[in-house]
């Protein structure tokens, strides 16, 4: 009885429960750099500001001079695995010795899944698609043809507080006399030093397919800004290097800067390239 009474008296301690996981993804940086195309693995809700400066190489079509880009882009988690993205809309201006205009850029949409999301390995696999749709103005060489599609796979892969970003696609449009058909290849190396400072390099590269009718002799295209429908660049690559940083000024709040120069000839659209933006999460 007194066995009993005391063993039934006594409390038994509660086990606590295991502590969850930090989430290595709280750490990761959305890209900067080819922010159309470029698209993070991660699942976010975010809206976007972006502005990109271009300085034209002398040796394009436009001649001498630059262009300017300001946008906003938008994403939303429908799902921890599932978002809704529109990646491309906005105002450009062209001002080359030879070529002026100002007008909207096409809109593009789409749906992104994250097919691998291993916390504990670190790494994410996010497939997606997009779809460019041709609202913009002519003036700026959009609106033309029936739209393209652009399928996309994304990944990352975290080492501690360095992570490796990158992304694979393909710009297939709907009438490939209107545009030339486009592979896209990126990946962006970043390192956790704070959440005030975290570097990047990156390199974004751009492989024309196929011959389009809209420019004809035209040798290079327009990176992620514009599809030119050149009529002479069929396996021509482009590519940029870039260095930057993000910085983190409130937990929701992210700014991104970016500087990115052309390595390989024709250089196209853009010789030299600054990118700012600002992505606001809820």
């Amino acid at each position: 009885m007194s066995f009993s009474t005391a063993t039934a008296g006594t409390p038994v301690a509660a086990k606590n429960p295991a502590p969850d996981p930090f989430d290595w993804k709280e750490n990761t940086i959305s890209p900067v750099t080819n922010p159309m195309y470029f698209e993070d693995p991660v699942i976010r809700s975010e809206i976007r500001p972006i502005f990109i400066y271009h300085n034209f190489d002398n040796q394009f079509v436009t001649g001498r001079g630059s262009a300017r880009v300001g946008a906003i882009q938008f994403r939303y988690a429908i799902t921890d695995r599932l978002a809704f993205i529109a990646t491309q809309d906005g105002y450009l201006n062209i001002n080359g010795t030879g070529v002026k205009g100002s007008g909207w850029m096409d809109l593009a949409v789409g749906f992104k899944y994250a097919l691998i999301n291993d916390v504990q390995n670190q790494f994410i696999l996010t497939p997606g698609f997009t779809f460019q749709i041709p609202t913009g103005d002519k003036d700026v060489f959009n609106g033309r043809g029936s739209g393209q599609f652009n399928p996309f796979i994304s990944f990352a892969k975290g080492y501690g507080d360095l992570h490796i970003t990158g992304n694979v696609g393909a710009l297939i449009p709907m009438l490939r006399d209107e545009q030339n058909t486009m592979a896209h290849y990126s990946v962006m190396v970043d390192y956790y030093v704070s959440k005030w400072f975290i570097p990047f390099a990156t390199a974004n590269f751009w492989t024309t397919l196929n011959n389009a009718s809209n420019i004809p002799g035209l040798r290079s295209n327009g990176y992620d800004v514009i599809n030119f429908g050149a009529g002479n660049a069929s396996g021509a690559t482009q590519g940029m290097l870039g260095l930057g940083f993000r910085s983190r000024i409130q937990k929701n709040v992210d700014i991104g800067f970016a500087y990115e120069m052309a390595v390989v000839k024709p250089y196209g659209l853009a010789n030299t390239r600054f990118t700012m933006d600002m992505s606001i999460r809820f």
